[in-house]
């Protein structure tokens, strides 16, 4: 148990036509909280650590009362970028940390055990990502003009978790910050500084809460 886990849930939800994405319900269950119980059942897991909006502050506590989630160190306001925000929480971990996992809150689905795996390869190359081969033929396109056809069998979707060793990750974010760089991907924080990260093979049930259609994807694959 040496891992924290920062819990990123500080979006503004722009696509769910008003509704709170973390709150709403998959078979019944927030989507916050099944991203909590995930990280609850994780034996290399030591501290949960959510980032979520001011105003959602006391409801994720109440979420994790509610759902026993035991492993909850602290719940911390998010920053104006998701990278600020990932630092607020990275601010808070103990001491003894030796690894650090970031996962997107609105990914309810990510199972324990693809945690588990993700953070065992991340011991071994120091930064593992969690992520599955594309299924489309992407093009890259330019001014409404198709550019590139990237072989499709070096590309992949990224998912979260994303884990690092702690060393590694601090002096990611000391270099970023250094040199006014602000990504939208932990893994480019560890690439910004030279490190090979790998990619550890889930599954395409990891899904991300971005729109309402999402949540009955969710719950589709849940009862299935």
């Amino acid at each position: 148990m040496d891992t924290s886990v920062i819990i990123v849930s500080a979006g503004s939800s722009t696509r769910m036509q008003g509704q709170n994405k973390q709150l709403a319900l998959v078979c019944g269950i927030p989507v916050a909280a099944r991203s909590m119980m995930a990280f609850e059942k994780c034996e290399s897991v030591a501290e949960i650590i959510v980032v979520t909006r001011t105003e959602d502050i006391e409801t994720m506590q109440q979420l994790a009362e509610q759902y026993r989630i035991t492993k909850l160190s602290c719940v911390v306001p998010g920053g104006n970028t998701r990278q600020e925000s990932v630092l607020n929480g990275v601010r808070k971990i103990s001491d003894d940390t030796k690894m650090i996992a970031v996962h997107d809150g609105a990914r309810p689905l990510v199972t324990p055990e693809n945690i588990e795996r993700t953070i065992a390869d991340a011991r071994i190359f120091s930064g593992a990502v969690i992520g599955v081969p594309v299924k489309d033929t992407i093009k890259t396109v330019s001014d409404g003009l198709i550019t590139d056809t990237p072989p499709r069998s070096s590309l992949y979707i990224t998912q979260t978790p994303q884990v690092f060793k702690r060393s590694v990750y601090l002096r990611a974010v000391e270099f970023a910050s250094r040199n006014h760089l602000d990504f939208t991907d932990d893994c480019q924080l560890a690439e910004a500084i030279g490190v090979k990260v790998c990619m550890t093979t889930g599954d395409y049930k990891n899904i991300k809460i971005t729109t309402p259609e999402d949540i009955a994807i969710a719950e589709a694959i849940l009862n299935s």
